[in-house]
């Protein structure tokens, strides 16, 4: 795990900063969850009270259905 230096001794910006690496790290927010020891539901509430902002990455579109006769 990469170390990480603290700007100021502001306990939210710590949280927002802790939380926005290890979403960054991990990818997901169980994997962040994991990284920083808490559960999956409290990483979730952590992003909302901080306003924390992510873009999930595009995923490909769907494979369309074959419509192909088999006779």
């Amino acid at each position: 795990m990469p170390q990480l230096i603290l700007d100021t001794f502001n306990l939210e910006a710590a949280q927002r900063r802790l939380c926005t690496e290890a979403l960054d790290h991990a990818g997901n927010i169980v994997g962040a969850a994991r990284l920083l020891g808490i559960t999956r539901h409290a990483m979730k509430r952590r992003i909302i009270k901080l306003g924390i902002t992510r873009t999930r990455p595009a995923e490909a579109p769907a494979p369309a259905p074959s419509l192909s006769a088999s006779a």
